[in-house]
């Protein structure tokens, strides 16, 4: 809304980055009745996002998505090493397209009374008393202005540099984490092999050509392959595709050789390391990847990205009510209890595996003699029974003690 001549635009919760955290959060801010602003700095919702786009079972059910935006259900997960290929059943789970998945979003984030603003590019925020001023560019004028907000959402993905931004929310390790990534959208002008379209396929390996660790995959689409690779390096672009091509003959060699396809092509920066260590300050909170929502061995956020969305949502609800003066307390013990001792474990368990990439082998060859342990790690781990987390302890400590003879 807006104050009046010659004042400064206000809204009750301003929101940057209309992503699944930042489109979420809208949604569900704006259906409690909040006056809600979306800053995205990209002209359309979800044009640019670098990404598999792969969905965990009941994930649309869980944010009340349509399921229209699922393009198949994949019922396999392979996990393939140099040695070998890994292969468990999973949920099913889902994959779609981030155009599709953001888009459906902020969409239905309008629809709830969201406003959002695209072409958007945010600057930079101050304190005004209890309130928050963010200063943004507006690239179709040419021109920089600023709002005011009562409780305030940062969630523009792996691109946020947050360190000028609030020195509370700076990570020494964000840099390290950030992984560059390469992705073809492969369209073949036949069918695939029909095992193709109901298995997510994950590699891990050290590149021939660089020596580096890399963490590719293919995940199958309506009408499309999404094949791609993340380093976590800075690599050049001219490196990054030869690497990317390298895989890409692997794959067509086992799923679609001798049919002609084209390619378009995807290029971006993802985080894969620690999660940031604070992530709320002064009504000012950070989710999604610019959180370091992450999982480290898989490169997925989609669904921590969604899940603290709705935590800012349910913070700033709470602000509205009269229940807190600052939403951003009760925002980060909200995610930090839902994700960060699962995410933490993660990063250091891709450190300890990449080391050393025989230990993949160890931990895929035990997920797969122990179909209860490759299930436990794919539940939330909130949900385990004192006997699970026993059960857990007791496998980790199996595999710990074969990493450390390896």
């Amino acid at each position: 809304m807006r104050e009046g001549p010659g004042r400064m635009e206000s809204t009750e919760f301003l929101v940057v980055g209309c992503g699944p955290a930042g489109g979420t959060a809208a949604r569900e801010a704006a259906r409690r009745g909040i006056a809600t602003v979306v800053l995205e700095r990209d002209p359309i919702v979800g044009a640019k996002r670098v990404c598999a786009a792969g969905l965990r079972p009941g994930f649309c059910e869980e944010f009340d998505l349509p399921r229209s935006i699922v393009h198949l259900d994949p019922s396999t997960i392979t996990l393939t090493t140099v040695k070998r290929t890994y292969a468990f059943k999973v949920g099913p789970s889902h994959t779609t397209t981030r155009e599709e998945l953001d888009g459906t979003i902020g969409a239905l984030a309008r629809g709830e009374g969201a406003e959002i603003r695209t072409s958007t590019l945010f600057r930079g925020l101050r304190r005004d008393g209890d309130q928050v001023v963010v200063e943004y560019a507006d690239m179709k004028e040419g021109t920089r202005k600023a709002i005011r907000a009562r409780s305030v959402f940062l969630a523009q993905g792996s691109s946020a540099r947050l360190d000028d931004v609030e020195p509370r929310f700076r990570h020494p390790a964000w840099a390290d984490g950030l992984i560059t990534c390469f992705q073809y959208r492969v369209y073949p002008e036949r069918p695939a092999a029909e095992r193709t379209y109901d298995t997510l396929e994950m590699h891990y390996y050290v590149s021939p050509l660089s020596g580096r660790n890399v963490i590719a995959w293919m995940f199958p689409k309506r009408d499309h392959l999404a094949i791609g690779l993340g380093i976590q390096a800075k690599v050049a672009g001219a490196a990054l595709r030869a690497e990317l091509d390298a895989f890409l003959v692997t794959v067509r060699q086992r799923l679609f050789a001798g049919i002609p396809y084209t390619v378009r092509e995807e290029g971006n920066l993802l985080y894969g390391g620690l999660p940031r260590v604070t992530i709320g300050a002064d009504n000012v909170m950070v989710g999604g990847t610019a959180a370091g929502l992450v999982d480290a061995t898989t490169g997925e956020g989609i669904h921590e990205a969604a899940t603290s969305g709705r935590y800012a949502a349910e913070a700033a609800a709470t602000v509205h009510a009269g229940g807190a003066r600052d939403a951003a307390p009760g925002y980060a013990r909200a995610v930090r209890r839902a994700f960060y001792g699962r995410l933490r474990h993660r990063a250091r368990l891709m450190t300890v595996l990449e080391r050393k990439p025989v230990r993949f082998d160890i931990l895929f060859r035990q997920l797969e003699e122990t179909p209860r342990f490759a299930a436990l790690l794919q539940r939330d781990r909130n949900d385990f029974t004192p006997l699970e987390w026993l059960y857990l302890y007791a496998q980790a400590a199996k595999f710990g003690l074969s990493a450390l003879r390896a």
